[in-house]
């Protein structure tokens, strides 16, 4: 396969990006995307040129690092992440353009990385449970009904990608705020600290200046683990009995 990349470009926070076009020959169809970018930084430094800077961890689909916006669309035209997407999704002699997520609360630091610390920063508001030391409890010993079960697990299954918040037009992080709410929300071991929960996240979310969720369910059809969007309207009724609840007055 020929292929024409054009990746933005930009060597830091401060300075000014820039749409970069390069020429690929004998590009395999069984490479990944990342596979791809890994043959056209080696081609950039024989030149001599600077690399191209992208995130990139486990390349299984389960870190959630590799964050690339291709051909308008988080991930690329498959709903999966981009190190799972191979370049049989694309046609020999295409133009395909990358970009890094495009939000206020992802800063970029170069090129296609950007800073997604945000995200754990609204984790360490609320999304942890309290843990007493002591004997560790059998794994049955909490019966948990099994809809409950299923229900926080895909849940928990959220990698923190971020392709909810460059799927939407206002930037929002409410998919992946919610899925992290609604983990603890569905279990026993959450209820601790559920009351304060989802009010902490939400006002940690709306410091980062993430926007606000208009419902055209872009984030659901883009995230690449399926995470729903009823995890939104839960952390909508957990925000709203907390912020009811006589015991926060």
């Amino acid at each position: 396969m020929k292929i024409t990349l054009k990746v933005w470009r930009q060597k830091s926070k401060e300075a000014k990006g820039e749409f970069k076009t390069y020429q690929l020959d004998h590009v395999s169809q069984d490479m990944s995307f990342l596979e791809m970018f890994d043959v056209l930084n080696n081609d950039l430094v024989k030149k001599g040129e600077d690399p191209v800077a992208f995130d990139h961890d486990c390349r299984e689909g389960i870190c959630g690092m590799c964050s690339m916006y291709i051909n308008g669309r988080p991930h690329g035209p498959l709903q999966t992440t981009t190190c799972q997407l191979h370049m049989r999704s694309f046609k020999d002699g295409q133009t395909i353009t990358v970009e890094p997520w495009r939000a206020k609360a992802f800063p970029i630091i170069k090129d296609l990385v950007v800073d997604r610390s945000s995200f754990d920063r609204i984790q360490q508001a609320g999304g942890y449970i309290s843990v007493n030391t002591g004997g560790v409890p059998d794994a049955n010993e909490i019966a948990i009904p099994k809809k409950d079960a299923d229900a926080a697990f895909d849940a928990a299954a959220c990698i923190q990608c971020g392709a909810c918040v460059a799927a939407c037009k206002n930037s929002s992080a409410m998919l992946f705020v919610s899925a992290k709410i609604s983990q603890y929300a569905l279990l026993p071991q959450g209820q601790p600290e559920r009351k304060t929960r989802a009010e902490n996240m939400v006002a940690q979310m709306d410091a980062e200046g993430f926007g606000a969720c208009s419902n055209t369910l872009a984030c659901e059809a883009e995230c690449p683990k399926g995470i729903s969007v009823t995890n939104i309207a839960r952390m909508n009724r957990e925000y709203y009995v907390s912020k009811l609840s006589s015991d926060n007055v």
